[in-house]
């Protein structure tokens, strides 16, 4: 997706929770550790889902589900973005009914917040744009981006 990946956040598969290891977090207790396992053990079949929550109280979620699976070529490097469509929200941008409002404001030039979020948008960012090159790329960047948030 492009985010930092800095935000709480967890996926759900059939019942069991995945996200970020944490000892001292006891509201998240049973959360099993997300980096002990992989994708393909836990969504091992065509057809089977999970629930991606990302940044906890600003209802990002998402569905996802395993359409097919495919013998690895091994002259590419994976994950890799085939195809897609539209920009990434940008981070902090307030859920879905905050990237909503900005979607509005940028779009009305005579919009109260337009100069405000036009300003704190990322230079160039255009909602339209989608470049399955550039999302390769950001998922093969480590996340998070930002350490010191968590």
């Amino acid at each position: 997706m492009g985010w930092w990946g800095c935000h709480l956040h967890s996926f759900s598969v059939d019942g069991a929770v995945y996200g970020r290891a944490d000892p001292d977090d006891w509201l998240r207790c049973g959360t099993r550790d997300e980096s002990a396992h992989q994708l393909g053990d836990v969504l091992g079949e065509v057809g089977a889902k999970m629930c991606w929550d990302y940044d906890f109280g600003d209802g990002w979620q998402h569905d996802i589900e395993v359409e097919a699976i495919e013998v690895a070529d091994s002259g590419v490097t994976y994950p890799r973005c085939v195809a897609g469509r539209r920009a990434c929200p940008p981070e902090d941008c307030g859920g879905p009914w905050g990237y909503e409002e900005l979607l509005v404001a940028i779009a009305d030039e005579h919009h109260p917040r337009h100069d405000e979020l036009i300003e704190w948008l990322p230079s160039g960012w255009d909602p339209a744009h989608f470049d399955p090159a550039e999302s390769t790329r950001s998922m093969l960047t480590p996340r998070p981006l930002v350490d010191d948030w968590l």
